[in-house]
């Protein structure tokens, strides 16, 4: 399976198939690549050479002590665009895969880049007065301790998550290898780190077009955060996705897989 190096000589998986204008997938905290084999034929069928990419600590990449920050997984993703000569790409995140986008947009702008997908994924965990649409129940005050508790991701919100059997053998049906989670005390870090962003003025700040998908039952935060964040650039624009929670993806696979197509087709 493919691998590359990173510029701190850390080795990261990647799929990689299909010709045409590339799109590169990443996966959200825990998931590997294999995330978003529903969407692959797809994708691959419009045309376009699709690469799913297992950030560090996900999947089938290495698992160093260091990076466990956003910021280095936005450099990571920089590494691989420019380890395999990519340009004129769509990046598609879901979860914390569009933060990793955020952190490369706010590094190196939008290089490279000819449009943005996040996919459930508000810009901002931390609830406040001027945003309402972070993660249920977190504030600046309880942020040090909030995801200590094994109980937090279940907020009581959205849809019921999809059962992990079923999304396994759909996954291999579609030719990846299944989800096998990872998801450690290790891993808490980049988790915190992740949780303490606020991309706002990065959306704010983009040169290419973005579409902000939401699921419309997420079990994290209000769907409203995609029009929300979607007004903060003329370039993007907002979609709540019908029947999805927050791996929309998953739940909605050939829904998701539409919009992707429509919207590499729109910026081509």
């Amino acid at each position: 399976m493919p691998h590359f190096v990173a510029s701190d000589n850390t080795a990261l998986h990647y799929y990689d198939g299909g010709a045409g204008r590339p799109v590169v997938l990443i996966a959200g905290y825990g998931a590997p690549a294999d995330s978003w084999a529903l969407q692959w034929a797809a994708l691959r069928a419009a045309g376009h050479r699709v690469v799913s990419f297992d950030r560090r600590w996900h999947g089938r990449s290495d698992r160093p002590a260091r990076g466990h920050r956003i910021a280095r997984h936005g450099k990571d993703l920089h590494d691989l665009l420019a380890h395999l000569d990519l340009d004129d790409v769509t990046v598609v995140g879901s979860s914390m895969g569009a933060s990793a986008i955020w952190a490369y947009v706010s590094l190196f702008g939008c290089e490279r880049l000819a449009g943005i997908v996040t996919v459930d994924q508000t810009p901002k965990m931390i609830n406040s007065a001027d945003w309402p649409y972070g993660f249920y129940g977190l504030t600046a005050d309880n942020l040090g301790t909030f995801f200590l508790h094994p109980t937090a991701v279940n907020t009581g919100h959205g849809r019921a998550w999809p059962d992990q059997a079923a999304t396994d053998a759909r996954i291999r049906r579609a030719g990846g290898q299944g989800m096998s989670r990872l998801i450690t005390p290790d891993t808490y870090p980049l988790l915190f780190d992740h949780a303490c962003q606020d991309w706002r003025d990065t959306v704010a700040g983009i040169t290419v077009p973005a579409l902000i998908l939401a699921g419309a039952d997420s079990q994290f935060w209000p769907a409203e955060h995609a029009t929300a964040t979607a007004m903060s650039s003329p370039l993007a624009r907002a979609v709540v996705v019908p029947g999805a929670g927050h791996p929309a993806h998953l739940d909605q696979p050939e829904t998701v897989a539409r919009h992707l197509v429509e919207f590499t087709a729109a910026t081509a």
